[in-house]
C-alpha cells in the first residue's frame, strides 16, 4: 500500500483493531468506521493497547444495515480494508439472516468506494461463509 489514507470498517472489531493498530504503526493516516460513536473510546484503547498511539485515527459514524456515513467514510481514501459484518444479536433462524446483511453491508462499502475513486478494496470473510447454507460436515475446500 501507498501513504494514502486507509479506511478500515468495523473499528470496534477484533480484526479492525488489529489492521488499525499496524497500519498507523506504519505511518498511515487511518479512518474507521463504528455503528456508534460511543465506541470511539474504546477503540482508541484497543490501538493503544496494541502499543500504537491512535492520535492518527478518525472515527466515523457509519452503519453496514443503512446507506449514511458511507461517502463521507470513503471520501479521500485510497484504500478500504472491509472487515466489518453485520450479525444478528440472537441466534440466526436462517441462512438469510446472516448472508442478506453482509452482502448488502460489503455492497454498501463497495459502492461508496467506487464513488470516492477508492485504488484498492479489500476484504475478509467469516465464518459465516461456511457455517450458514452447506450441509453436511467435513474440511471445506476452495470450491465450496
Amino acid at each position: 500500500m501507498s501513504d494514502g489514507e486507509v479506511l478500515v470498517t468495523g473499528g470496534s472489531g477484533y480484526l479492525a483493531a488489529h489492521a488499525i493498530a499496524q497500519l498507523l504503526a506504519r505511518g498511515h493516516a487511518v479512518r474507521t468506521t463504528v455503528r456508534s460513536l460511543e465506541r470511539e473510546v474504546e477503540v482508541r484503547a484497543m490501538v493503544a493497547q496494541a502499543g500504537v498511539d491512535p492520535h492518527g485515527l478518525q472515527v466515523l459514524r457509519a452503519d453496514l444495515m443503512n446507506e449514511d456515513g458511507w461517502a463521507a467514510a470513503a471520501s479521500g481514501v485510497e484504500h478500504v480494508l472491509h472487515v466489518a459484518s453485520p450479525f444478528p444479536a440472537g441466534t440466526p433462524r436462517t441462512e438469510d439472516d446472516v448472508i442478506v446483511p453482509a452482502r448488502e453491508g460489503t455492497l454498501r462499502v463497495l459502492r461508496a468506494a467506487r464513488a470516492a475513486g477508492v485504488k484498492r478494496v479489500v476484504l475478509t470473510s467469516s465464518f459465516a461463509a461456511i457455517g450458514y447454507g452447506h450441509n453436511g460436515s467435513g474440511p471445506f475446500g476452495e470450491d465450496v
